[in-house]
């Protein structure tokens, strides 16, 4: 990490060794192994806000007009799961 920045960090001795043990099962640092568990966080929360934004601009009677039109093609062999 080229543009790293350090940040004193207070576990519960409990958390410490849980994590210490992990990341060497693992075969990484505790510090990498802390850095990729706050990513995955940040993704996460950051994954439900850009969902909850693009609910809040869905137009339901667009979708379904569209979900109800009529006319399309009849799927084709292997279109259904399950399907061989």
């Amino acid at each position: 990490m080229s543009n790293a920045s350090s940040y004193p960090l207070r576990l519960p001795k409990s958390l410490k060794d849980a994590v210490a043990a992990v990341s060497k099962r693992d075969g990484t640092s505790i510090n990498q192994f802390v850095a990729m568990a706050v990513a995955e966080k940040i993704s996460a929360l950051e994954t439900a806000e850009f969902f909850s934004v693009r609910q809040q601009q869905a137009d339901y009677e667009k979708f379904d007009a569209l979900m109800n039109r009529s006319g399309g093609q009849a799927p084709i062999k292997g279109d259904v799961i399950g399907e061989d």
